[in-house]
């Protein structure tokens, strides 16, 4: 059964909120799934259409372009993350318990399947560690950035931070550390399976394991040999 989750997004990304209606729900499914299948470069609202059994003019009344459906999805992932980092450390005091808990969260959000029938949080994440950069890695970025396309990240980056101030108030990074933990799980796992000469870990199928414990290895190195922790 499904659950009563809407992600909350910028109304810029689309022309149509596709949550709204069984064919916006139709067109993230199906992007998700075709992304993750023939890649980002290779994908179209001709393909898409076709695969959905529709037309590129139903498409195009949802969104612009393909690269603006490209940062709907990473930022649905970006609030989702959010929003199990919100439940998970939720009347939980010990901040240090809490940021143990976003590690896992930022490797292992696909595990926690929210049962929203047109999103596919495994591939969606497969997408997110292979595709997601591209979202903000553009020309264009500080200009989509005025408009405001990646609020969601920056308040998943705050709300980490948030917690690694508890830990040390001292530390002079707190935002720079909370974003490269969220992009080394990501890229750490695509290291692992495509680059491996990139990284010290290793990944077996969904078992992503050792990219938590390095995660936590670095966190709290940089955390506890700092001035102001002990």
């Amino acid at each position: 059964m499904a659950i009563g989750i809407k992600i909350s997004l910028n109304d810029r990304l689309y022309l149509r909120d596709p949550q709204e209606t069984p064919l916006g729900q139709k067109i993230i499914r199906h992007s998700i799934l075709l992304i993750d299948e023939i890649g980002f470069e290779a994908f179209n609202f001709k393909k898409l259409a076709k695969r959905m059994n529709s037309t590129e003019a139903s498409v195009y009344r949802y969104f612009e372009n393909k690269h603006l459906l490209l940062i709907y999805l990473v930022s649905w992932y970006w609030e989702w993350v959010s929003y199990l980092i919100d439940i998970n450390t939720m009347n939980i005091e010990d901040p240090e318990r809490r940021l143990k808990i976003i590690i896992e969260n930022f490797v292992y959000a696909s595990k926690e399947n929210p049962s929203i029938e047109y999103v596919n949080e495994s591939v969606l994440h497969r997408l997110i560690i292979a595709e997601g950069t591209k979202a903000y890695h553009t020309k264009m970025v500080d200009e989509e950035n005025r408009d405001g396309f990646f609020s969601n990240y920056k308040t998943l980056v705050q709300k980490v931070a948030n917690v690694i101030s508890e830990i040390n108030s001292e530390f002079p990074y707190p935002r720079a550390l909370a974003s490269n933990m969220f992009e080394m799980a990501n890229n750490h796992i695509y290291f692992a399976q495509h680059l491996p000469r990139l990284t010290d870990v290793t990944v077996n199928d969904e078992n992503f394991d050792e990219v938590e414990v390095m995660i936590e290895f670095f966190a709290n190195a940089l955390l506890h040999n700092c001035p102001g922790k002990e």
